[in-house]
């Protein structure tokens, strides 16, 4: 009885332990005081958080972004030609105007593409530049999502709330993610941090 037992409170500790592990993978990370969940809810897919960093230029910290995607990842290469739902989400920590917004987005898409690649995305740019006007001023602890659906394309929600029209087409999101994941990223350390470095 006693070596049964025993057998038992070892797999009773090794159950324990795996368990601790799962949830210890699934707890939240934390940038900068914004708590970013391990999972999210993008359509009907369930993501899972692939990294997170801090977005700063100059001397001043501007958002916290992190990437949402089916399956984890930490070559850019892959994350790039992921299919189904995907979200980057950017939480601020400053008030930002929609121009100086949009501006470095329309420069991250230059940097990142060739002359003819970036002119052809010149329609999907333009709407999305009408998103972040619409937003007018994103003030620090507002959350702007950059979402991408198979059914309708990428979306920008702020506070929950979609600004302007969907923008169709798949390579346009993968063009918006190489912004940050792309051979000329925004911010390198950012870009660390979203491939969950």
């Amino acid at each position: 009885m006693k070596r049964l037992w025993g057998r038992l409170s070892a797999a009773m500790v090794v159950s324990a332990c795996a368990l601790a592990g799962v949830a210890a993978s699934a707890q939240p990370v934390e940038r900068e005081g914004v708590k970013l969940e391990p999972l999210a809810q993008v359509g009907n897919a369930t993501l899972q958080l692939n990294g997170a960093g801090v977005r700063t230029r100059a001397i001043f910290k501007v958002y916290v972004g992190a990437l949402y995607v089916p399956q984890k990842s930490n070559n850019p290469a892959a994350l790039l030609v992921q299919k189904g739902p995907r979200r980057l989400s950017l939480t601020m920590l400053r008030n930002v105007d929609a121009d100086s917004f949009a501006g470095p987005l329309v420069d991250g898409l230059r940097n990142n593409h060739s002359e003819a690649q970036f002119a052809s995305f010149k329609p999907q740019i333009d709407v999305l530049n009408a998103a972040i006007k619409a937003i007018d001023e994103a003030k620090k602890g507002d959350t702007i999502h950059i979402e991408y659906l198979p059914d309708s394309g990428t979306r920008i929600t702020h506070n929950g709330q979609q600004k302007g029209a969907s923008i169709p087409g798949e390579d346009f999101y993968a063009a918006m993610l190489r912004i940050w994941l792309g051979d000329k990223p925004a911010d390198g350390d950012l870009k660390k941090g979203l491939l969950g470095g």
